[in-house]
């Protein structure tokens, strides 16, 4: 059997989406090791200890560990976590020794920076998830340190196979960062059908205590990159003085706090605050219920690698709009199963809503038309792809040379 390690320096798929920095990455790592242990693949996941109470391994399933590493004080702030990347690439490296692996798969930049330092030392061919990127972020207003810009151009020089979400994300390694287009591989994650399917949205309001009229949905944390301005301003444009739009999410990183209060003042300032429904985080299997229960999901983030959220809403059958960037332009077929926004002007939201809203039997052909198109992407077809990639490495033993 081959074994995987796992490199998830920042991100537990033990700990709940919606709040801190817990978002989407903690539900990918959960299912795509699970799925890879599914397809014959035996994983360790190599997460920094958050909390002092954490047990040192925790055997979620047979073949699926987590490995708690002991790097840095367990409250360190996201932000200073690279500070921290050497403590932690030591300790893994002590581990592999006595406990070898076949291949090693790092998740976001810091876990690759980990990953880079290991690669030779270990001799082991290396994968790299992105998820985010340093560039893609600054074009869109988010500037992040030089010292992140440079630590992914280093990764991706390193690495033996990358792994892309979305086609977008490829040509942007291939455009803003010269990755060797033949080393990256485009392989969608996947959504749980078992947890994500169309039902009755009736029950689920009953479910979640829902009474009012239309129902615009938001699931995420409330940080500016995630655009939750914008979707309040489309509230205050819609038609429909009943629709109400409910925030499932809590506030994350270091401009969270701020981001809440200043998203509260925009409430207050429209005269909203009857309209605007702030949920704290719900645990992932529970979300559906608040899918069902929407008439629409709306995500104007300023930039996605690929868009769980928008995924599962599909796969509930709730059309989606969202900002035309990065991997929602994959997911969200523009007039067929929701609508792409190439501006971030709130009026513009206003209006597809508003097409959407009004009209009953568009809102559910392009329900029924998102959700054919999510039965596309189960987590196995991630897990089968990723263990032939694994497969092949490991029988070339040729390791890309980046020093």
């Amino acid at each position: 059997m081959l074994k995987a390690g796992i490199i998830s320096l920042h991100t537990s798929p033990l700990t709940q989406p919606g709040a801190g920095d817990s978002g989407g990455m903690n539900v990918y790592i959960r299912e795509f090791v699970s799925s890879l242990t599914q397809a014959g693949v035996s994983c360790d996941v190599f997460v920094r200890k958050w909390n002092a109470e954490l047990e040192p391994v925790v055997e979620v399933e047979p073949g699926f560990r987590v490995i708690h590493v002991p790097a840095g004080a367990c409250d360190l702030a996201k932000e200073d976590l690279p500070g921290i990347v050497d403590e932690f690439t030591d300790w893994v490296r002590a581990w592999l020794v006595e406990n070898p692996v076949d291949v090693l798969h790092a998740n976001y930049w810091l876990s690759g920076v980990v990953g880079h330092q290991l690669k030779h030392p270990l001799d082991l061919p290396l994968v790299t998830t992105f998820h985010t990127l340093a560039r893609v972020k600054a074009e869109m207003g988010d500037a992040e340190p030089q010292a992140r810009i440079d630590a992914e151009s280093q990764v991706v020089a390193c690495s033996d196979a990358m792994v892309a979400n979305a086609p977008e994300e490829r040509r942007q390694l291939v455009e803003l960062y010269h990755a060797y287009a033949d080393r990256i591989e485009v392989i969608a994650p996947g959504v749980d059908r078992a947890l994500f399917s169309p039902g009755s949205s009736a029950g689920a309001r009953d479910a979640i205590g829902y009474e009012g009229g239309p129902l615009i949905l938001f699931v995420g944390r409330i940080q500016p990159l995630k655009g939750l301005d914008v979707a309040v301003g489309a509230l205050a444009a819609v038609d429909d003085p009943t629709a109400k739009l409910m925030v499932v999410g809590g506030a994350s990183g270091q401009e969270g706090a701020a981001e809440v209060a200043r998203i509260e003042e925009m409430v207050a300032g429209l005269g909203l605050e009857d309209r605007v429904l702030f949920v704290p985080p719900k645990p992932h299997y529970a979300l559906s219920t608040y899918y069902r229960a929407a008439d629409v999901v709306i995500m104007p983030s300023r930039s996605e690698s690929f868009g769980l959220v928008a995924l599962e809403a599909a796969a509930c059958g709730i059309p989606v709009v969202a900002a035309a960037v990065g991997g929602l332009r994959t997911l969200v077929d523009d007039g067929v199963t929701g609508y792409l926004m190439e501006d971030r002007d709130p009026e513009s939201y206003a209006a597809a809503l508003n097409r959407i809203l009004a009209n009953p039997s568009l809102q559910a052909s392009l329900g029924g038309a998102a959700a054919r198109t999510a039965s596309r992407y189960p987590w196995s077809g991630l897990a089968e792809r990723l263990r032939d990639l694994y497969t092949e490495l490991t029988a070339e033993r040729t390791l890309v040379d980046c020093n």
